[in-house]
C-alpha cells in the first residue's frame, strides 16, 4: 500500500487529532449526513497542495480551520499529514517513508514540509507528480464531481485525460521551456540594447585613454617632486615629534607625582573630617552628665539615711535618759508605739522626698504635712506611769538603716569612680580633636602649595601641548598631502620612504634634514601645486580610465558572444518544445486508445452491454502549456474555456446504451450519467493507475443492481490502485477491507470510530 496513514488535526470539523490507517486495498468511510465524511476527501486535496479553496467548500484559508462551537473554542491553525510508503522508491527520495504535511493559519499563510523539512509548494507538487498524484486529478472525485467529466468542455475533458495519463509533467516541461524561451528573447533584446547603449561610452573611453597617456609623463614628474617633498616633511615631523615628546615627559611625570601627593593629602584631610571623635565626645559628655546626676542622687540618698540614723541614735539616747529620770504625771491619753512608728515612717519618707525635690512648693507642702502629723500625735499623748524601757524595735530599725547607708555609700563610690573615668575620657578626646585639627590645618597649607606648583606645571605643559597641536596639524596636513599623492600617482607616492636627501653629494639623516630651513620646503610645496594644476587641466591622472576601457571592450565582446549563445539557446528550446509536443501528442494518442478500450469494457460491464468511445475531435492535440504555469509557489489547474471555444481541439464522448436508441450524453438519465462517468473514471484509472483513488459518494445515485456492478468494478480497480471510498451504500461497504465510521456530537466535532471487519460485513449485509 502506497498510502499508509492520514492524520487530520484542526481541519474543518476535525477539531481533535484523528488518524486513518490504510492497510487494505479498499477502505470505506461511512457515517450520517453532516458528520464530516467529505471533509476527509477535502483533507486529501488540502495536503496534496490544492490552492482553490472553493474545491474544498471554502472561500478563504480561514474557512478550512475548525471554527468552534458553543462548547469548544475555535482553533488557530489546521494541519493535515499524509504518510506514503516509499520502500519501492516510487518517489525520487532516499527515505523509506514520505511524510507530507501542510498547515494553514488564520491569516491565510501556508507551510509545507517533506519529512520534517520546510519546502515550497512547487517542491511538493513535483514530488507528487513523479508518482502520478495531483491535487484535483482524476484520482480524487469529490461529492457531486463524478459528472464533471461529462459536462466539461472538450478541451477541459482532454486536459483531464492528459492528467490521468500522467502527461502533466510534459505540460510542465513545455510551459517551463516556453517560459525560458520567452526569457531568452527578452535577454536577446536586452543584450542588443546594452550594446547600443555602451557603444558611445566605449568611444568616449578611447578618447580618454589617449588623453591619459599624454598625462603619464607629467604624473612621473609629479611623483618625483612628491617623493622629495614628502621625504623632507616626514623627517621634520618625526624629529620635531621626538624632541617635543622628550620635553613633555619630565613635567608630566612631575605633575602626575604632585597630583598623587595632593590627592593623598586631601584623602587624609577627608579622613580626619570624617572620623567619629566628635560624635564620640558628645556621647561621652552625655554619659558623664547622666553619671553626675546619679552621683548627686546617691549623695542625697546617703545623706537622708545618715539623717535617719542620727535621729534614731538621738531618740534612743533620749529615751534612755528619760527612762533614768523619775516618771512624770500621767497624761490624758497614752500613745501606742505602732502609732508613733507609723507617724515616724511617714515623716521620714516625706523628708526624703523633700530632699530629692527641686521645687519649693513641694518642700512647703511636705513641711505642712509633717506639722499636721506631729499635731495629731501630740493630741493622743498622755503621761503614763514609768514602765520598763524596751528599745529593741528602735535598735533593729537603726541596724537596718545602717546597712542601707553602707549600700548607699558603696553605690556613691562606684558612681563617683565612673564619673572620674568619663571625665578622663572626655579630656583625652578633646585633646585628640584639637591635635587633628592642627594637623588638618598644616595639610591644607601643603595642598595650597601643591596647587600653586601644579598650576605652574600645567602652564608649562599647556605651552608644550600647543606646540604639539601645531605639530599634529602639520602631521594631518602631511597625511592629507600623502593621500592626495596616492590618488594622483598611486604606489609611486610611497617612494619617498627610500628617497635620500643629498647635500654636496652626501645623504643627510633625519636630524640634519629637520634642521634645514623651512623656506625651501615651502617652495617645493608651491612647485607641487603648479604640477597638480597642469595635471588637472589634462583631466587628472586616473588609471581607472584604462581599466574601464579594457572592461568596456571585454564587456562588448562578452555581449557579442552572449548574443550568439542566446541565439543557440533559442533554437535549442524551440527544438525541445517541438519534441515535447510531439511526444505529448504521441503518448496522448496511445493513451486515448487504451482509455477508449477500457471505457468500452467498463461501460459494457456497468450497463450489461452497450458501446462507449472517447474520440478526438481534432487530429492534432496541442499541449495546454499556457494553462500550466510553473512558479515557485503554485501550479494552477486548467480552467474551462468559454462557450465559444473551438470544440474540435478536445475529446468527445460517444455512448450507445443497450436496448435503447439513445446516443449522446444529454439524453442520459441521472443514474445512467453516473454509471457513464464512473466507467470513464475507472477506465482512465486503469490505463495509468494512480497509487490511490478517493471516491466521495459517487455511488449515491445507483440502485441495488447497479451498486453490485459498481462494487464489481471496484474490485477490479482495487487490483491496481488503493481505494478510499466515502459512501452510504451497503454494497460498497461490503467490498471494503477496513471500515471507518464518522460521527459528530453536539459539540460539532467529527470523531473517528473503529469497527471490526466482521461487524462491518454484518452491517453491510
Amino acid at each position: 500500500m502506497l498510502l499508509k496513514e492520514l492524520t487530520i488535526n484542526g481541519f474543518k470539523s476535525f477539531a481533535k487529532k484523528s488518524d486513518l490507517l490504510f492497510s487494505s486495498p479498499i477502505t470505506a468511510i461511512v457515517g450520517p449526513n453532516g458528520s464530516g465524511k467529505s471533509n476527509v476527501a477535502e483533507s486529501f486535496r488540502f495536503v496534496l497542495g490544492e490552492q482553490a479553496t472553493s474545491r474544498m467548500r471554502g472561500k478563504k484559508g480561514e474557512d478550512l480551520i475548525f471554527g468552534g462551537s458553543e462548547k469548544v473554542a475555535r482553533l488557530g491553525r489546521a494541519t493535515v499529514t499524509a504518510t506514503f510508503d516509499n520502500s519501492a522508491r516510487v518517489f525520487p527520495t532516499d527515505f523509506d517513508e514520505l511524510i507530507i504535511e501542510r498547515t494553514v493559519a488564520r491569516d491565510g499563510s501556508n507551510d509545507y514540509t517533506l519529512n520534517g523539512a520546510r519546502v515550497r509548494l512547487k517542491d511538493v507538487l513535483e514530488m507528487l507528480a513523479s508518482a502520478n498524484i495531483g491535487t484535483t486529478g482524476h484520482h480524487i472525485i469529490s461529492q457531486g464531481e463524478a459528472d464533471r467529466i461529462l459536462t466539461a468542455s472538450p478541451k477541459l475533458r482532454r486536459e483531464m485525460i492528459e492528467d490521468a495519463l500522467g502527461l502533466r509533467v510534459y505540460q510542465y516541461k513545455i510551459a517551463e521551456s516556453e517560459k525560458k524561451l520567452e526569457k531568452t528573447h527578452e535577454n536577446i533584446a536586452r543584450v542588443e540594447s546594452l550594446r547600443r547603449e555602451t557603444h558611445p561610452h566605449l568611444q568616449f573611453l578611447e578618447r580618454q585613454v589617449k588623453k591619459y597617456e599624454r598625462a603619464l609623463e607629467l604624473r612621473d614628474e609629479l611623483a618625483t617632486a612628491y617623493a622629495d617633498y614628502l621625504r623632507r616633511e616626514a623627517a621634520y615631523l618625526a624629529e620635531t615629534k621626538k624632541t617635543l615628546t622628550s620635553t613633555l615627559t619630565a613635567p608630566r611625570e612631575k605633575l602626575a607625582q604632585l597630583m598623587q601627593t595632593r590627592k593623598e593629602a586631601e584623602q587624609k584631610i577627608a579622613g580626619q573630617s570624617e572620623h567619629h571623635d566628635t560624635d564620640t565626645l558628645s556621647a561621652k559628655q552625655g554619659e558623664l552628665s547622666r553619671a553626675r546626676h546619679e552621683r548627686d542622687a546617691a549623695a542625697r540618698a546617703e545623706a537622708s539615711l545618715d539623717g535617719q540614723i542620727g535621729f534614731l541614735e538621738r531618740r534612743i539616747a533620749h529615751l534612755r535618759a528619760e527612762h533614768a529620770k523619775p516618771a512624770p504625771a500621767v497624761l490624758a491619753a497614752p500613745i501606742a508605739y505602732d502609732v508613733f512608728a507609723t507617724t515616724y515612717a511617714h515623716i521620714s519618707r516625706a523628708v526624703e522626698q523633700a530632699l530629692l525635690s527641686v521645687s519649693l512648693d513641694e518642700v512647703k507642702t511636705t513641711l505642712r504635712n509633717i506639722h499636721t502629723s506631729l499635731g495629731a500625735l501630740a493630741k493622743r499623748a498622755e503621761v503614763a506611769p514609768q514602765k520598763s524601757l524596751d528599745l529593741s524595735s528602735e535598735e533593729g530599725e537603726l541596724e537596718e538603716l545602717r546597712v542601707h547607708a553602707e549600700d548607699a555609700r558603696a553605690t556613691l563610690r562606684a558612681v563617683h569612680e565612673r564619673v572620674q573615668v568619663l571625665e578622663h575620657q572626655c579630656g583625652v578626646l578633646r585633646a585628640k580633636i584639637e591635635a587633628d585639627t592642627e594637623e588638618a590645618r598644616e595639610l591644607r597649607h601643603k595642598v595650597e602649595l601643591y596647587d600653586h606648583e601644579i598650576r605652574e606645571l600645567e602652564r608649562e605643559i599647556t605651552g608644550l601641548i600647543a606646540q604639539e597641536d601645531m605639530l599634529r596639524r602639520d602631521d594631518e596636513a602631511f597625511n592629507a598631502e600623502l593621500q592626495e599623492a596616492v590618488v594622483l600617482v598611486r604606489s609611486k607616492a610611497m617612494q619617498y620612504l627610500k628617497r635620500p636627501v643629498l647635500v654636496d653629494g652626501a645623504a643627510l639623516d633625519d636630524a640634519a634634514i629637520a634642521a634645514l630651513p623651512r623656506e625651501g620646503q615651502l617652495e617645493r610645496k608651491r612647485a607641487l601645486e603648479r604640477l597638480k594644476i597642469r595635471l588637472e587641466e589634462l583631466g587628472g591622472v586616473n588609471e581607472e580610465v584604462i581599466r574601464e576601457y579594457n572592461n568596456a571592450k571585454e564587456r562588448d565582446a562578452f555581449l557579442a558572444k552572449e548574443l550568439a549563445d542566446l541565439g543557440t539557446s533559442s533554437e535549442t528550446l524551440l527544438r525541445i518544445i517541438a519534441e515535447l509536443n510531439q511526444e505529448l501528442t504521441l503518448r496522448f494518442t496511445e493513451g486515448l486508445e487504451k482509455i477508449d478500450e477500457a471505457f468500452n469494457r467498463f461501460f459494457a460491464r456497468m450497463f450489461v452491454g452497450g458501446v462507449a468511445h472517447v474520440l478526438r475531435s481534432f487530429p492534432k492535440v496541442k499541449a495546454a502549456a499556457q494553462s500550466a504555469v510553473v512558479s515557485d509557489d503554485e501550479i494552477p489547474e486548467p480552467t474551462e474555456e468559454d462557450d465559444d471555444a473551438e470544440p474540435e481541439i478536445g475529446v468527445e464522448i460517444d455512448v450507445r446504451l443497450p436496448n435503447k436508441r439513445v446516443r449522446g450524453l444529454d439524453m442520459l438519465s441521472g443514474g445512467e450519467r453516473a454509471l457513464t462517468s464512473i466507467a470513464l473514471i475507472f477506465a482512465m484509472s486503469q490505463i495509468n493507475p494512480p497509487p490511490f483513488i478517493i471516491l466521495d459518494e459517487t455511488d449515491a445515485a445507483l440502485d441495488e443492481a447497479n451498486s453490485r456492478r459498481y462494487g464489481d468494478a471496484l474490485s477490479v480497480l482495487a487490483e491496481r490502485s488503493q481505494l478510499i471510498l466515502i459512501t452510504h451504500n451497503r454494497e460498497t461497504m461490503s467490498r471494503a477491507g477496513v471500515l471507518y465510521g464518522i460521527t459528530m456530537g453536539q459539540d460539532g466535532i467529527s470523531r473517528m470510530l473503529s469497527i471490526k471487519l466482521e461487524e462491518a460485513i454484518a452491517v453491510a449485509k
